[in-house]
């Protein structure tokens, strides 16, 4: 695991940091591996409780430039590969048996939504602004989309999935994104006090109690979710490769408006 990601342990309470803060922690193979890797040695820890946050003045601005680029001009398959890699480190901090608070300190875009919605407990800092943007690319939000309609539900998803509009830290706790938005100067304090009620309740009864709500989520583990996932990465993987995927990025990475929109 290289410094794309830092894994500390106080006590009980394990903190994963995406450290990337001159990308603005955004993702790219690199930090996905490493982070996989990272909930992978929280799984097999002693921790009672996980904390995800980044380094920095932002969460996670989504997906890497650079990274995007490169997938612009992958195949088909390596964009599924791609795709399939998100979507096994997503459902690794779902599918997590101990509790998980994303301490979101700064805004997050794309995928940095999806890792907020794969939490069991999120707070924000009030200037925090969010955005599901890929159809602006001519792509969509498909490997986070079961994490974050689970969080925010069929109907916000309708807007926002299809709009790609930013949504501030109020309306984000509005529609179910996050718990708490907070001053800056109080997301620690909030997130000590969660972390004060949590350690009141029984480990196993903590880990009982997640796993009867997964028994009624469409995100929890199982074949159909594994297919889900599959499917998912095999959508946005041919959408990357598509006319208008291609477009899309290309439009994006040029910094000028796709064919598609029109001169008002």
């Amino acid at each position: 695991m290289s410094n794309n990601v830092i894994l500390d342990y106080q006590g009980s309470t394990a903190t994963i940091t995406l450290n990337r803060p001159k990308n603005h922690n955004a993702f790219d193979s690199g930090l996905i591996s490493d982070l996989t890797q990272a909930l992978s040695e929280v799984k097999h820890s002693t921790a009672r409780c996980l904390i995800l946050t980044g380094a920095g003045s932002t969460f996670s601005a989504g997906a890497d430039l650079n990274w995007m680029r490169d997938m612009a001009n992958a195949s088909e398959q390596e964009n599924y590969t791609d795709a399939l890699a998100l979507a096994v480190c997503l459902r690794s901090l779902n599918d997590l048996s101990i509790p998980s608070i994303a301490r979101i300190n700064g805004s997050a875009y794309g995928g940095g939504v999806g890792l907020i919605s794969c939490c069991d407990i999120a707070v924000c800092v009030d200037t925090a602004k969010f955005t599901l943007s890929e159809v602006k690319l001519g792509l969509v939000p498909a490997t986070i989309s079961p994490y974050v309609i689970a969080a925010i539900g069929k109907r916000q998803a309708r807007r926002y999935f299809l709009s790609a509009e930013m949504i501030d830290a109020k309306q984000a706790q509005n529609i179910g994104l996050v718990h708490e938005c907070v001053a800056s100067e109080q997301l620690d304090e909030t997130i000590s006090r969660i972390q004060y009620w949590i350690g009141k309740a029984g480990p196993d009864a903590i880990k009982h109690a997640k796993q009867l709500i997964m028994s009624y989520s469409p995100a929890k583990e199982s074949e159909e979710t594994k297919l889900q996932d599959q499917n998912n990465a095999r959508l946005i993987a041919q959408l990357r490769a598509s006319k208008e995927g291609q477009e899309g990025l290309n439009a994006f990475l040029d910094k000028r408006p796709a064919q598609w929109i029109k001169p008002q």
